[in-house]
């Protein structure tokens, strides 16, 4: 089979290739960019598309105790003037799927049901990689994951739990948790990527009697018209308007890439759209749904702004900013005040967070703009930004002090290159998705986990079933670290303690980091500290170590990219499923193969 090298191994190796001398940095060190205005020729580029004309999709809602959540082949219509672009979305939707409420503490029950047709991506998709066959192609599997949600592992979207195409299974999701932002995607092994980034993805969002969703609510935020859902997205597109998953023609067709910026930005699913806002408050719950990119995010003239929830739930009080940076898979709510705009005047949500080396090397750059909110002239929403969310009465409990660890886990983050195999590999531990060496953290404990990153770019860590606070991070002494502990070959655990490579203390999080979170951004060299409790079954309701059964009995294949050397133990246990996973949240790397099985066992 052929062995694809993906874009980062390539440039790692570049010195001995053809395009050495295209791509070498300069005397300074700094990646050669082509001059302001000029499109670089190692990348493809969307075409030309006026900005701002098309008007902010209003994602629709669905509620109820029993839901259906169907996954089908659609065609999508990005801007108003561009085609139709084949796509995937949920329950009718062209794009996307619905923004799910449901109140925290009662249980839901969701059907899914895959209806999918040939994939849009079909020709991208990379045979080689763990658990993808050409089937994949014509007959794509789907895996629904609802992101953030403590739920029985049988109903947890496993990336091994496949449902082809006219099947269908039950996922039942207790919610006995705190309510917050969730939201759902694909989790299929090996295609995620190319599962989310054509449309599978939409919002869930956790109510309780403090933060309901309604006008009059008693922590007085914004409701109803204001209060808004917005799926970010950065994307490509071919000369003919469809939507690519390919960034350079360095890369073959059907080749793992490793992930890379877009030059156009959607929110809901249109690009760059406006949204006409009444001078007043809003409430955005903020998601970045991208597949590779961390963005910092700002408001065109500066404003300021207030952050009042993580992922799992509201800070004790708004922290206000100007900036925020934000990686793929984390969620933040927001507030923003539009009573300062005259009528008729606008200002656009922005990012300037610079490339990674890998990407800029070629010639991509920051993508700047996601949509422009208008000033109409009418007043909207006119109460405070709340002095607290926490605490007293009417309002939650305040967030609890972070808990003692009793055990210390260190767990890394590389991305190793070998000769003998290809050289493009995202890893966590330095093993691959088939080792049995996985993490297996006791119920009932908690731990500190450090996540060492000898990358030099960001990597958002997310485990399932559980949430955790951020403790801190502080930077590594990386060479050093590697030179006293040389990287084996790949599918030998390597995880030694950072201790004695520290170049600095702790920095704490920053304050809208405080809150309850199951993603966390780790930056590049560093050590990224969370405290997390790994529940009890007794506490749960379910097992979190129970077994469940493969969805058919095919066992799952293991392309020569699987370095483990298990295939036929693998194999022969592949009817049978156990446990969750962590993994990378760009796409990219998850699939190909920063993603390990892990289990909280009695």
């Amino acid at each position: 089979m052929r062995q694809p090298i993906g874009r980062r191994g390539l440039l790692r190796g570049i010195g001995a290739g053809v395009l050495g001398s295209a791509l070498t940095r300069g005397s300074a060190g700094a990646a050669p960019m082509p001059p302001p205005g000029v499109d670089s020729p190692l990348i493809f580029h969307s075409p030309k598309v006026e900005p701002f004309v098309d008007e902010l999709p209003r994602l629709p809602v669905v509620r109820g105790d029993r839901l259906d959540i169907v996954a089908s082949s659609t065609t999508h219509q990005f801007h108003r003037d561009l085609p139709e672009s084949p796509a995937l979305g949920y329950n009718g939707m062209s794009y996307l799927g619905p923004t799910v409420e449901h109140p925290a503490g009662r249980p839901l029950r969701v059907r899914f049901t895959n209806r999918m047709g040939a994939h849009p991506f079909a020709a991208d998709m990379d045979t080689s990689l763990h658990g993808v066959s050409e089937r994949f192609r014509t007959e794509p599997p789907a895996s629904l994951h609802l992101h953030g949600g403590v739920t029985p592992p049988d109903s947890d979207g496993h990336p091994e739990q496949l449902v082809f195409p006219g099947g269908g299974i039950d996922h039942d999701f207790p919610l006995a948790q705190d309510p917050g932002h969730l939201w759902y995607h694909d989790h299929a092994m090996g295609i995620t990527r190319t599962n989310v980034y054509a449309g599978l993805a939409g919002m869930f969002l956790l109510r309780d009697e403090f933060d309901s969703g309604l006008p009059g609510n008693p922590l007085g935020l914004p409701a109803g018209e204001f209060e808004i859902p917005l799926v970010l997205q950065e994307k490509l597109f071919t000369a003919d308007g469809r939507q690519s998953i390919r960034s350079t023609f360095i890369v073959p067709e059907g080749g793992w890439e490793g992930g890379a910026v877009g030059d156009i930005g959607l929110v809901n699913g249109k690009i760059w759209p406006r949204l006409p806002v009444a001078r007043g408050l809003y409430r955005f719950r903020v998601l970045n749904a991208a597949s590779f990119s961390v963005w910092n995010l700002f408001f065109g003239n500066r404003m300021r702004f207030w952050v009042i929830g993580n992922e799992h739930g509201l800070l004790d009080a708004p922290v206000p900013v100007e900036q925020l940076r934000l990686a793929p898979g984390e969620r933040v709510d927001i507030l923003v005040d539009f009573s300062g705009l005259a009528p008729g005047e606008s200002v656009e949500l922005c990012n300037d967070e610079a490339p990674v080396f890998q990407a800029a090397i070629l010639g991509e750059v920051a993508m700047p703009v996601f949509c422009r909110f208008s000033a109409e002239d009418r007043r909207g929403f006119t109460g405070p930004v709340p002095e607290r969310l926490r605490g007293g009465t009417g309002r939650p409990a305040p967030l609890p002090a972070l808990d003692t660890p009793t055990v210390i886990r260190d767990v890394t983050v590389s991305q190793p290159y070998e000769l003998r195999n290809p050289p493009a590999i995202m890893s966590l531990n330095n093993i691959t998705f088939a080792s049995p060496d996985i993490e297996m953290p006791k119920q009932g404990t908690v731990e500190q986990w450090n996540i060492i990153n000898v990358t030099p770019d960001p990597h958002p860590i997310h485990l399932h079933l559980v949430t955790f606070r951020i403790l801190g991070r502080a930077p590594l002494r990386t060479l050093e670290y590697q030179l006293a502990h040389p990287q084996p070959p790949v599918g030998v655990k390597w995880a030694p303690s950072p201790r004695d490579f520290l170049a600095g203390p702790m920095l704490a999080p920053q304050p809208w980091e405080a809150g309850w979170k199951d993603i966390v951004r780790v930056d590049g060299g560093t050590v990224t500290s969370i405290i997390v409790r790994f529940p009890t079954a007794e506490e749960l309701g379910f097992d979190p170590d129970a077994t469940f059964p493969r969805l058919g009995a095919a066992p799952v294949a293991h392309g020569p990219h699987d370095h483990s050397g298990t295939h036929a133990a693998h194999g022969a246990e592949s009817t049978v499923l156990q446990g969750y996973v962590w993994h990378c949240h760009v796409l990219d790397h998850e699939d190909h193969d920063m993603m390990l099985k892990y289990r909280v066992v009695r």
